[in-house]
Formats: C-alpha cells, sequence, structure tokens
C-alpha cells in the first residue's frame, strides 16, 4: 500500500471551510424562513447552492490535503456530479427544516436522505480519482463513515430548525458554536471516509483528468468566494429587514395613532363624534335584531364657561379630564361615553327599562356635583342631562341626539343639575333654536344684518367723537333681533367669524361714507368675539377693510373683552401689537368684571378701558362699586390710557364719572343705538342735565384725551 501524510495546514483550512458552510446554511434557513413568495424560492435554491458548494470543497480540501509519492488527477464528470449531489442534498435540508414544524419522523427522515447525500458525494469525489488499479476500501471505516454522517445530518437538521428565527446578537452566537459542531462532524465524517480508501502500492495517476494542483486554486478562490458574498448577501438582506420591520413597525404605530385621533376626542381620549355614530347604527342594528332598547344621553356641563374664563383653558382642560375620569368611574357594562366637543358629553348605553338610564343619569350628576381639586383650586360644576329612549324617542341617530338634546336644554331652563326624558312638548324650543340657526346660515348672504351705531360722547356731554357699532339681525318674520338672541348661536357653529369679518368691513365702509360727509373726526368702534379674536386671519381682515374704504387706522378701535385678552395673555399681547402697528386702536371691553394681572395689563398695547355697565348702573347704591371705578379711573390715568364709561343711564351717573375723570361717556342718557340714515339727527352735545352746574366744561376733559 501506498504511504498518505495530511498536510496539517490544509487539513485546519479544510474544517474551517466546513464551518463556514455550516454558518452558511445556518444563516440561509433564517433567510428562508423569514421571507415569501419569490425571494423565498431565490434564497433556498441559493442558499443551498452555496452550502452545497462549501461541503463539497471542504471534502476537496481535505483530500487535497493527503499527499503521496505522484500528483493525482480528477474525472471532471465525477468531479462535478459529487457537487451536483452536494448542492441538491443542500437545497433539501434548507427546505425541510424551513417547514412549520419538523416532528421526530421527518427529522430522522430527513437525515436520511441528507446523510446518504453526503457520503453519496464523497465517495463520487472519491472515484474521481484517476488511479490505475483503483482504490481498495475497508468496509468497517465506511460503515461508521455513514453512522456519523447521518448522525451528523440529523444534530445538523435540529439545529438549524431551532436557530433559524432570530436576528438578535444572542443568536449569531448560538448559531456560532452549532457551525463550530456541525463542521468538525462533517470534517470527522471526511476524514473517516478517507481512512476507509487504500492504495496499491503499484497505482499510478491516469493522466486524462484535472490537475489536482490546479483543482486546489480552482476550488478554494471559488469556493471561499461564493460563501462570503452568499454571506455579504444575508448580512445586508438581514440589515435591510431590520430597517424594514422598524420602518413597518413605525408606521403601524403611525397607523394606529392616526386611528386614534380619527375617532378619540384628543384631550380626553373619549370616542368621538365620528366613533359615536358607528356605535350609535350598530346600537340600533341590535335593538331592531334583538328586540331590546337602549338610552342616549346627551350631557353639558353647568359653569364651565365660567371655570375656563376665569382660570384659564389649562385648569378648563384638566377638569374635562377629572370630570371625565370621574364619569367612566360610575360606568358598567356595555357603554359608549363620547365627547362632542367642548363641555358636552354623550353617552350611549344599554338598558333594560326606562328607569334604568334614571339611575345612571342621577349617579353621574351626584358624581359631577362633588367639588373638584384641579391645580390650587377647588371647582364646582354641573351636570344637565337630557335623556332619549330608544325605539320610542326616535328611529334614527339624527333624531336620537336632536331630542336627546332638546331633553338636555329642557333641563337648563327648568334648574339645570339633572335629568330629563324627552318629551314631545320640548321639540317646540328645539325646533325654534333649529331654524333660527338655519335662518342665520342665510343671513349675511340675503342682507339681513344690520349695524346700529350708538354715539360716544367727549365727557360730559359733547362733542361727539365717535360710535360703537352694534350687530342686529333684521329676521324676515320675527323683526329686529338683538345679539343676546343669535350670536350665541353663531359662536357655537363658528359663524360668529364670517360674521364678524362682515363687521368690521361695513364699519369701515359706514365710516367712510360719514367721512365724505365732512365727519373726518370721528371714529368707529368694533366688538371681537373671543374666536374672531383667535383667528390668524384677524390681522389681514383688518387690513383689506382700511384698504379698500381707505380709512386712517386711527379712527378704528377694536373692542376685546378682559375676559378674552386674558385667555392667553402673551398670544393678546402678540395680536395687538400687531394690530396696533398698524395703527389700529385696542380698547379693552367690560373691564373690571375679569381677572386681569396687572403685569399683563401694562403690556397690552391698548389705548382705552372700557368699564363694565354692572358698575356704572350701581354706582348710586354701592359705595363698592363707586370705589371700583375710581380705582379703575386712576390705574388708567396711571398706564396713560383713556377711560370710556358705557351704561350711563342718569344724570348722577354722568356727572360722578366725569368728576372722576371718565374721558369718554356713552350710555341711553347721551344716545342710544341707531341705524346710520338716523345718525344725522343725532345732537352733536347732549341736552343739558339737571346735574349741569356740577358737570365739568365740556372742553375740559376733551383737550385731556392723551393722544
Amino acid at each position: 500500500m501506498l504511504v498518505t501524510s495530511y498536510d496539517s495546514f490544509t487539513v485546519i483550512v479544510s474544517i474551517l471551510v466546513a464551518m463556514l458552510a455550516s454558518f452558511t446554511a445556518l444563516d440561509m434557513a433564517g433567510r428562508v424562513a423569514t421571507s415569501t413568495g419569490k425571494v423565498a424560492l431565490i434564497w433556498l435554491f441559493g442558499g443551498g447552492f452555496a452550502m452545497g458548494v462549501g461541503i463539497w470543497a471542504m471534502h476537496f480540501i481535505g483530500m487535497l490535503s493527503m499527499t503521496m509519492e505522484m500528483v493525482m488527477s480528477y474525472d471532471a464528470s465525477l468531479t462535478g456530479i459529487s457537487m451536483a449531489i452536494a448542492v441538491i442534498a443542500s437545497i433539501f435540508a434548507l427546505w425541510l427544516v424551513c417547514q412549520g414544524e419538523l416532528p421526530i419522523k421527518k427529522l430522522l427522515g430527513g437525515a436520511l436522505v441528507l446523510g446518504s447525500g453526503v457520503v453519496a458525494m464523497h465517495y463520487t469525489g472519491m472515484a474521481a480519482l484517476m488511479l490505475s488499479p483503483g482504490i481498495s476500501w475497508n468496509w468497517n471505516w465506511i460503515a461508521l463513515s455513514v453512522v456519523i454522517a447521518l448522525v451528523a445530518s440529523g444534530a445538523a437538521l435540529w439545529l438549524a430548525f431551532n436557530l433559524r428565527d432570530g436576528t438578535t446578537g444572542r443568536t449569531t452566537l448560538l448559531r456560532l458554536g452549532a457551525s463550530v459542531v456541525m463542521g468538525l462532524a462533517i470534517a470527522g465524517m471526511h476524514y473517516t471516509g478517507m481512512a476507509a480508501a487504500n492504495f496499491p502500492a503499484h497505482s499510478h495517476t491516469i493522466k486524462m483528468g484535472v490537475n489536482s494542483n490546479w483543482l486546489a486554486i480552482l476550488v478554494t478562490v471559488v469556493t471561499l468566494a461564493i460563501l462570503g458574498i452568499t454571506l455579504l448577501v444575508s448580512m445586508l438582506d438581514a440589515r435591510m429587514q431590520a430597517r424594514t420591520a422598524i420602518l413597518a413597525r413605525s408606521l403601524a404605530e403611525a397607523n394606529r395613532e392616526l386611528a386614534q385621533l380619527a375617532l378619540h376626542d384628543n384631550l380626553t381620549r373619549l370616542p368621538n363624534r365620528i366613533l359615536l355614530e358607528d356605535r350609535l347604527e350598530q346600537a340600533i342594528n341590535k335593538a331592531n335584531r334583538e328586540r331590546t332598547q337602549f338610552a342616549l344621553m346627551f350631557m353639558d356641563l353647568d359653569g364651565f364657561k365660567a371655570v375656563n374664563d376665569a382660570f384659564g383653558h389649562h385648569v378648563g382642560d384638566n377638569l374635562l379630564i377629572a370630570v371625565t375620569e370621574r364619569m367612566s368611574d360610575q360606568m358598567k357594562g356595555y357603554y359608549t361615553l363620547a365627547r362632542m366637543g367642548g363641555d358636552e358629553f354623550v353617552l350611549l348605553i344599554e338598558i333594560n327599562d326606562p328607569n334604568d338610564a334614571a339611575t345612571v343619569a342621577d349617579t353621574l350628576v351626584k358624581a359631577i356635583e362633588r367639588p373638584f381639586a384641579i391645580s390650587r383650586y377647588e371647582l364646582m360644576v354641573s351636570l344637565s342631562i337630557g335623556i332619549a329612549v330608544y325605539p320610542g324617542d326616535g328611529k334614527d341617530e339624527r333624531e336620537l341626539m336632536f331630542n336627546a338634546d332638546a331633553a338636555m336644554y329642557h333641563t337648563k331652563n327648568n334648574g339645570r343639575n339633572g335629568h330629563n326624558f324627552f318629551q314631545p312638548s320640548m321639540n317646540t324650543l328645539a325646533q325654534t333654536q333649529l331654524q333660527l340657526n338655519n335662518d342665520l346660515w342665510h343671513a349675511q348672504e340675503n342682507g339681513e344684518l344690520r349695524l346700529f351705531y350708538q354715539p360716544k360722547y367727549c365727557a360730559p356731554r359733547g362733542p361727539i367723537i365717535g360710535f360703537e357699532a352694534l350687530l342686529r339681525w333684521q329676521h324676515p318674520t320675527r323683526g329686529l333681533l338683538t345679539p343676546d338672541i343669535f350670536l350665541p348661536l353663531a359662536e357655537k357653529t363658528g359663524m360668529i367669524v364670517n360674521i364678524g369679518s362682515w363687521v368690521i368691513n361695513e364699519a369701515c365702509r359706514q365710516l367712510h361714507e360719514w367721512r365724505q360727509q365732512g365727519h373726518s373726526n370721528w371714529s368707529v368702534a368694533v366688538n371681537l368675539s373671543a374666536l374672531q379674536f383667535e383667528q390668524s386671519s384677524l390681522v389681514e381682515t383688518v387690513m383689506a377693510a382700511l384698504a379698500t374704504h381707505d380709512i386712517p387706522p386711527e379712527l378704528l378701535t377694536l373692542e376685546v373683552t378682559e375676559t378674552t385678552a386674558m385667555r392667553d395673555p402673551d398670544e393678546s399681547v402678540r395680536i395687538l401689537t400687531e394690530l396696533t402697528r398698524l395703527g389700529v386702536k385696542a380698547s379693552i371691553d367690560d373691564f373690571g368684571t375679569g381677572y386681569s394681572s396687572l403685569l399683563y395689563l401694562k403690556r397690552l398695547p391698548a389705548s382705552e378701558l372700557k368699564i363694565d355697565r354692572a358698575f356704572v348702573n350701581e354706582l348710586q347704591h354701592h359705595s363698592e362699586d363707586a370705589t371700583i371705578v375710581s380705582a379703575i379711573v386712576a390705574l388708567a390715568q396711571s398706564l396713560d390710557l383713556k377711560v370710556v364709561a358705557e351704561g350711563v343711564e342718569t344724570a348722577e351717573q354722568q356727572a360722578f364719572l366725569t368728576g372722576l375723570g371718565c374721558n369718554t361717556l356713552q350710555g341711553y342718557l347721551l344716545g342710544k343705538p341707531v341705524p346710520p340714515e338716523k345718525v344725522a339727527e343725532l345732537p352733536d352735545f347732549a341736552p343739558l342735565s339737571e346735574q349741569k352746574n356740577s358737570v365739568t366744561s365740556p372742553h375740559t376733559l376733551c383737550e385731556a384725551l392723551p393722544g
């Protein structure tokens, strides 16, 4: 027999190649398992090819590590067949471990097929050696190599199946460890098979095949290239999958958030109107199907606006959250509690009897009337509830909501802090309000809105220095309506913004007309609603009106209530500063009724303060009001602000306010609001009062006006 030996370096290289091929196999199993469709097939065949070439290469590198006294050559066909066997067996192995489950029977069957493939690959490769005479075999060693191949194949399949999922660092470490075990097992099978081969002493090479030296270079370079490229592509794909997964999770989370925002109130996280309508439709269908009933409760907080105005939106928002939590704590069974907006809530609840709805309503009313501790304040609000029961109080969603709302308003009009079931008689008021709301939508386009003008006199009795524009509605059937009747509806629906813009434009148009008539010194004051004041387009609206009618900015005064200005003091300072830079004057209306900070009052770029009529009306009867008015006038004078007193109805009030130093007076005593066509009939000086001897000279305060 020929004496053979092994090159240690080449043996180590072959073992490393076996380990690399094993790691590639484990990684490919993960790629196939996490892919679908054509991508999974590409990874299956590509990974199987790379794995098969790696195992085959380990075999031939191991054979090339064997040195004999002759240069060996190989049959190209058998060499190619042995590689094909390795690739086919590898593809089968990858396919098997990527199935949903791997029971013991399938594992053993797979180990038999894969082991047989490895054995066939090895001995086909050995048969490719072109020797004469051929190799003589030791069947004991062959049997042992087969056993090793089967055991190693079973272990490899089990490891690949259990390590196919996961992209964490721990999984990678486990795959590295498993690849070491698998590589050693493959090498063990190979070198056991090599030990089974005996070469006769007189053997010689048939010089017709592939030279071993050329084959060594080809196998090493090609194999390392294939395995390296495969692993590199796999790593890049894994990274891309990880990024895609992150993006997918982010997108899913964003979609969930969008769905939450679309169907839930942003402040309280309660269902909004859209989700409530869907739940109400489901409730109607269920009630019709199962012949059951449910209650729809329309709820409104009593006194919330006062809290919001007094303490600011932040406290108001926290109060709404606390109310939501307290109401939710009282709920049991199947229900939907939704927020409609502002301080309005709707409760949809299943009931067996209308008394059940009454019990729930009583529970909610008692829960809400308890004080709320918000920030450092103890706040009190109450709950007015209107109840509509399906099917008796409405056949569809719209009718139920309308009737429940009507019942709620009935509760408010009858003392608040309670509940009422809907009665058909309640529809009269509701229908009236609904009709009025519908009419208001068309009032502007139909030219039904009017501006009346109340004169403002230089204290004590003249001359006229300007007017306050006051809105009226000439309703086609109900006659002339004052703002208290329709402005709450306009504010609730948002129509107040368009109406407010019309008022500014119309007041400027009228002022232009007066200027053409020779009244160049007259000014006009316009009231701004809270919603209008918050509009980003306010400045543009004012500028457009002034430019259209060629009005000097200083002749237009915009009146903002103290409460509105103090909702967001910093933003109010910004808006008023922007307006006054145009030259427009700003007035703080109803001063003394709000909760102004003197710091912010000093910062507000206002030119006048307007004393609320509530203080003026009681000047004769309450010394406290006289003290307050005196303090307001002194404060205004210290800040170089004009003082306008409204609601002057008696000569005593006229004399007292003039004596305090009020610059401008306004009230029924001096002049009532009149349509523009009657302004010419107003006297430039109001008639002398019985208190004329105690009244300051007509020109004294006019000359003292700031600016």
